[in-house]
């Protein structure tokens, strides 16, 4: 897939659940988003229509039920997401991004060790 659609928050919660279950239908998608959220059937199947039409999402019929499946990874998703995020509220600067996050963080030790690994690898 060439450029990742750009997707709403609540089109992100409508895809992590059809990253999780999918082939999956929109029943199944809205009683799995509806959990603290006043959102209706219709409105869950309108964030799938939406999420067809940019290319995140495609679906099979089955029988009178839609299939929703994916289109791009999750993976795919969470790097375009952090590139976005830190272009936007960093400037683009990495450094002062993983800065930000680690002074803001309640990281355990055993999770700062792990940065150090990563970080280790990476040079």
């Amino acid at each position: 897939m060439g450029e990742f659609p750009r997707i709403s928050d609540a089109e992100w919660e409508v895809m992590r659940a059809v990253w999780r279950l999918h082939p999956v239908d929109a029943a199944t998608v809205a009683a799995e988003v509806s959990n603290g959220r006043d959102w209706s059937g219709q409105t869950v199947k309108t964030l799938l229509s939406r999420l067809v039409a940019k290319g995140a999402l495609a679906y099979d019929v089955d029988g009178k039920r839609y299939l929703y499946r994916p289109l791009v990874t999750e993976q795919e998703g969470i790097r375009h997401a952090s590139r976005t995020f830190v272009e936007r509220v960093f400037g683009g600067a990495v450094r002062p991004a993983l800065a930000h996050f680690v002074r803001e963080a309640d990281l355990s030790a055993e999770e700062i060790e792990e940065l150090k690994r990563l970080l280790e690898e990476e040079s």
